[in-house]
């Protein structure tokens, strides 16, 4: 009996890590045609339209062309580090979604499949691949690593351009991880847990305001949230080195920055590593401000319908979130960079620390 549970562990993590690796691998391509095509929207342009209805093949040529374009690598590159540096950038977007939950659990039952079992009933499916006590010190712990591939790919490629961009990612990550981490810090004070499935439980329900307004019991609505929420949410830009952030790779200034000397599919390694690293940070404010899977003002049974409508509710604000991540990046300009590093440690790194300091009041004080 101990080895059919096995089993049935093995196989449900087996479907749940295919599950996220399919939809993270799904995001590059999603949202190369949802930048290009809104990008045209907000410039008064077509955008691509030929490769396919509305263009939505270009992606799909793009990827072609990546994959038969030919790999060079320049003379005086560190070879072993120059081809090592994609890989090391695209890690960390691929495992920080791990203890992200994307659905409410529900109980399994007894399935059969041709008179065989497939797996144990009553088994309770937990939509999270690691439900681990500490789940948000491994996000950051991950995420902290990507830093290293860009600036290994600056280094190695042996070009003055590339060193720039990775020299800028270096001081703009670690700037604003301090912003990132301790605007966290506030959620977690108010779920009184590190594990990220607690802290969306924390947020299901409603609450009144003004005896007339019901709202949903999210983060980002609490008067002691809001703060945070702009925090995080501005920070994971510069994490993410999104526009108006985007030094590492200026490109009016450093040609492609630090990816300027690669091609084929390690320039499309970086490309890929850039986009699921925003499907990652747009799930994490999902988590941690939005509610996660929760649907506002409905209570999801824990049954496979609940399953899929939570699931489904989750995808629509992690969408919402990516297009906000490509709205800005054709709105707003690129700021200076000494403007990036005073409102990433004179501004952000303050206010972080004052957040905490009122979330702690308003728990102490009994008003969350």
């Amino acid at each position: 009996m101990g080895h059919a549970f096995d089993a049935t562990d093995i196989t449900l993590s087996i479907v749940k890590i295919a599950i996220v690796l399919i939809m993270m691998l799904q995001i590059t391509p999603i949202m190369v045609w949802v930048e290009r095509r809104g990008s045209a929207l907000i410039q008064d342009r077509p955008g691509p339209n030929r490769v396919g209805p509305l263009g939505l093949l270009q992606s799909f040529a793009d990827a072609l062309k990546f994959i038969l374009k030919e790999d060079i690598i320049p003379s005086g590159a560190h070879k072993w580090l120059y081809t090592l540096a994609p890989a090391l950038g695209l890690f960390p977007a691929l495992t920080t979604i791990a203890v992200v939950p994307w659905g409410r659990g529900f109980l399994l039952h007894e399935r059969l499949f041709l008179g065989r079992r497939l797996f144990a009933g009553g088994r309770w499916f937990e939509p999270v691949v690691a439900d681990v006590s500490v789940g948000l010190l491994v996000v950051f712990a991950l995420a902290s690593l990507s830093v290293y591939g860009i600036t290994t790919a600056g280094w190695a490629s042996n070009n003055k351009y590339s060193l720039f961009g990775g020299i800028r990612a270096s001081a703009q990550m670690i700037s604003y991880e301090l912003s990132l981490t301790l605007a966290a810090v506030s959620a977690l004070l108010v779920a009184g847990s590190l594990r990220l499935t607690d802290v969306v439980w924390q947020q299901t329900g409603s609450f009144v305001l003004f005896n007339t307004i019901k709202l949903p019991a999210w983060n980002v609505f609490s008067p002691a949230m809001w703060l945070s929420f702009i925090i995080f949410t501005v920070s994971g830009f510069a994490e993410t080195n999104r526009l108006p952030f985007d030094f590492a790779e200026a490109e009016a200034e450093l040609v492609a920055g630090y990816h300027t000397e690669y091609s084929s599919m390690k320039f499309a390694l970086f490309f890929m590593s850039e986009y699921m690293a925003m499907g990652t940070m747009s799930a994490l404010i999902t988590t941690l401000y939005l509610g996660g899977w929760d649907i506002p003002w409905y209570h999801e049974p824990p049954t496979f319908l609940g399953f899929i409508l939570s699931a489904l509710c989750f995808l629509a604000k992690v969408s919402f979130l990516m297009f906000v991540f490509v709205w800005v990046r054709w709105t707003i300009p690129r700021l200076k960079y000494d403007i990036l590093m005073r409102i990433g440690w004179k501004i952000f790194l303050p206010l972080a620390f004052l957040n905490i300091v009122l979330v702690a009041a308003f728990i102490a004080a009994g008003w969350i």
